[in-house]
């Protein structure tokens, strides 16, 4: 079965390529980039550099814009699909939904308007479990936003690792935050992993923080070999 990814750069979409290429072909990576940061369907840090994780892996990459208004950006990611179905003859839909009913829902209903198969490999996964088969598994993640209290401007730029997922694990506990940022509280992108063919390795970016919210804006990258 040939399929297409959803692609965000985070580390969901990501670990959902590395599951769905396990089991099946990965035809293309698809990339709606839009122009509504509070967008309800699409991940919006550092977007535009999704092509060059694209690039490391080896497979094609399709973007589509979209202006990211509520329910009307469906319609872009619908026409985004059937363009991958005309271009790579993809047969289903991967996406790396956790929780979230609301994009879930929309994606299945897409697919299967579509005729196509929805997998969501990651869907109800123990996020702290997921979150530690990230790092045993080979992946380089950084955090590239944070959006709730207490995270504070200094985890901005963190790479994901064992210390991290105990500091989760209490704010968990302590403030209810989703571990794995299902909520919206963190955002990542992935620097490196077993199916990149070269890691990606930041030449420069500045931050955005006030008030428990925050971005790291990457200027501009680079693919070094391994």
């Amino acid at each position: 079965m040939r399929l297409g990814v959803l692609f965000s750069g985070g580390k969901d979409s990501v670990y959902a390529c590395y599951k769905a290429m396990q089991h099946e072909s990965v035809a293309c990576l698809i990339t709606i980039v839009s122009e509504n940061e509070e967008s309800y369907m699409f991940h919006t840090p550092n977007i535009g550099k999704c092509s060059v994780l694209s690039k490391s892996m080896g497979v094609p990459h399709l973007e589509w814009q979209t202006k990211g208004q509520e329910e009307l950006e469906l319609e872009d990611l619908k026409n985004a699909i059937k363009q991958a179905m005309d271009a790579y003859g993809i047969d289903g839909i991967v996406t790396g939904a956790i929780e979230s009913v609301y994009q879930a829902s929309r994606v299945q209903r897409i697919c299967s308007d579509l005729g196509l198969w929805c997998f969501n490999p990651l869907w109800q996964v123990d996020q702290l479990e997921y979150l530690q088969a990230l790092i045993d598994e080979g992946f380089d993640v950084m955090i590239s936003g944070v959006f709730a209290y207490p995270l504070g401007e200094d985890w901005l730029g963190r790479r994901m690792d064992n210390r991290m997922i105990s500091e989760l694990r209490l704010l968990k506990e302590r403030y209810k935050i989703n571990p794995s940022g299902e909520g919206g509280e963190l955002e990542t992108f992935v620097l490196d992993g077993p199916i990149f063919n070269e890691r990606i390795e930041i030449i420069s970016s500045d931050k955005d923080y006030w008030n428990y919210s925050g971005r790291v804006n990457i200027k501009d990258i680079k693919l070094v070999k391994k």
